[in-house]
């Protein structure tokens, strides 16, 4: 899809300019990879215009700039036509994470990514608990669960980022430093703002990213 928009791009570019050899150059790449979608997606099919692309490659071919232009523009209302229908649930299942795949180790033991992070939530959960009820012996131990449970999901996203900058980003030095401040806080029986900071740090952003675009996924392919 990226090579039809920059082929589309170009043939409307050196057709403005009447420059007919590049103008047949990216006409017939932009035909060429238009015909390729039906092999990619069977189900698209019935949503090309064939003869349309073959229209586009015999103006292309005669020099006849003028009927190249109103081909094009039919082509391109089509491909605006999918994109409307298809765009949204194409980004969805194919760009999303896929979590359903990814295990990780709790007690030892490998488990799905699902059981791992409910683990997280309910451990983040025990510390507020503890703390409301001036529990602070309680609080610490939940927060020592929460520090492995954060080592353990760092691990894990070297199944999609390679670069260390992006696992800094959401569990990096940054998170370290709020959990290392909400112990302090519990001590002091003041945990409740540092406890926000740090879910919202460590646990929204992460979601605002990934939890989305997840559940929308899931959504659309039960």
């Amino acid at each position: 899809m990226f090579k039809l928009r920059r082929e589309l791009q170009a043939v409307n570019q050196y057709r403005a300019e009447k420059d007919l050899s590049h103008t047949q150059k990216w006409t017939n790449k932009l035909v060429e990879h238009y015909l390729k979608i039906a092999d990619m997606v069977p189900e698209w099919k019935s949503e090309l215009r064939l003869k349309r692309a073959e229209q586009l490659k015999v103006a292309a071919k005669d020099g006849d700039f003028k009927s190249l232009g109103r081909a094009i523009k039919k082509l391109q209302k089509s491909c605006k036509n999918c994109h409307e229908t298809y765009r949204a649930q194409v980004a969805a299942i194919h760009r999303a994470p896929d979590f359903n795949h990814t295990s990780v180790q709790l007690d030892g033991k490998e488990t799905s990514y699902q059981n791992f992070m409910r683990r997280l939530m309910r451990d983040v959960n025990r510390i507020k608990i503890a703390a409301d009820d001036a529990n602070k012996a309680e609080a610490q131990i939940a927060l020592k669960d929460v520090r492995s449970g954060i080592t353990t999901l760092r691990s894990s996203c070297d199944s999609c980022h390679k670069e260390t900058k992006a696992k800094d980003y959401y569990l990096g030095k940054e998170t370290t430093e709020l959990m290392d401040k909400l112990e302090a806080a519990i001590e002091k029986g003041e945990s409740g703002r540092p406890l926000g900071e740090f879910a919202v740090h460590a646990c929204a952003r992460c979601h605002g990213s990934y939890r989305i675009i997840y559940d929308m996924k899931n959504e659309i392919e039960k």
